[in-house]
């Protein structure tokens, strides 16, 4: 089979070889994406960069406009994300600078922890600082709902082929409402809406490399804590999550974001903000898997799931959904 959009990508970089003295023979895939973007290195003989990125998005699934848009707020309000050094929206081609390969994902343990996350914490309070209405779309009921309907359609029917009761529908219902509820009342700021380690890369100079933001929006304050912080790839104790949550709600609170003034609501918020994610993720995966053919993220369901039956058993309003949720641990298992 041949790559069509492969040598339309080399037919761009050839035209771009002098600028930026490019090795072509260097081509080499750099990460794929969960969606249909893709990733290339490519080596360049210029001194200030030593190797490129090549981002690859085909323009029917994946325009460039949100990308750039946001890549341009990112960086002014003082985050490291790529610099768009060419581009060609009308085919779906960016070359960009190379943040690197070294993931949060691969450095995280337990010595790194701390000083990883706390840059990771100053990258967010700078950008949520940088918030303003109406320039990234709403994160509103509607958006939340379809993300929350992914769970049943996706996660439940489709994956494990499991037919709900009137009752258990009611209930899944009534659970999506009072979570909708809670993170509409949340204060608003830019939320990248992928904020976790597989998106974060370690480098030298501005600790964090920011990327995978082009579905930023304007929504709840928690959003991208729970994303850093229960992470669908790995997990960590609940003190230590605690204690940097309440790190980033103090140094938040400390430079005026809007957070309430007790800890234990901004946590409950986070909690439900991370519940919200947590089905919604369970749909992704099963999706990414039944439609898109990708079995990768079947491995991560277990911790997901885990972190959803534990929060929704925490508060006595949403137990009848923690009880669904462990009738499907049986179910994966049975």
């Amino acid at each position: 089979m041949t790559d069509a959009r492969l040598n339309t990508l080399c037919n761009w970089l050839k035209g771009l070889k002098p600028r930026w003295q490019l090795d072509l023979d260097t081509l080499a895939p750099a990460s794929a994406d969960a969606s249909f973007r893709r990733y290339f290195r490519i080596a360049s003989k210029n001194s200030v960069f030593g190797t490129l990125i090549v981002m690859d998005a085909p323009p029917q699934h994946e325009p460039l406009d949100a990308f750039i848009k946001v890549d341009a707020i990112l960086s002014e309000a003082g985050l490291n994300v790529p610099q768009i050094l060419e581009k060609n929206v009308a085919e779906g081609f960016l070359l960009l600078n190379d943040l690197g390969d070294k993931t949060y994902l691969s450095a995280l343990h337990g010595n790194t922890a701390d000083s990883l996350y706390q840059d990771a914490t100053q990258a967010l309070i700078k950008m949520q600082l940088a918030s303003k209405p109406d320039a990234l779309p709403n994160y509103d009921a509607a958006l939340l709902q379809r993300e929350l309907d992914l769970f049943p359609e996706w996660y439940l029917k489709k994956h494990l082929q499991m037919k709900l009761s009137q009752t258990q529908d009611a209930q899944v219902k009534q659970a999506f409402e009072l979570i909708i509820q809670n993170n509409l009342a949340q204060a608003k700021v830019y939320v990248h809406r992928d904020y976790h380690s597989r998106n974060l890369m370690v480098t030298e100079k501005d600790n964090p490399g920011v990327l995978d933001f082009q579905d930023a929006v304007y929504g709840p304050i928690t959003y991208d804590a729970s994303s850093l912080w229960r992470d669908a790839y790995l997990a960590w104790p609940e003190e230590k999550v605690i204690d940097w949550v309440i790190k980033f709600w103090e140094e938040g609170r400390k430079v005026g974001l809007p957070m309430p003034s007790d800890f234990g609501q901004f946590y409950r918020d986070f909690e439900w903000m991370g519940l919200q994610r947590h089905l919604k993720v369970l749909g992704i995966f099963a999706r990414l898997f039944h439609r898109d053919g990708k079995e990768g993220y079947l491995k991560d369901i277990p911790l997901v799931l885990q972190y959803a039956i534990a929060t929704a058993n925490r508060y006595i309003e949403l137990k009848p959904l923690a009880r669904i949720l462990e009738s499907t641990r049986i179910n994966q298992h049975g």
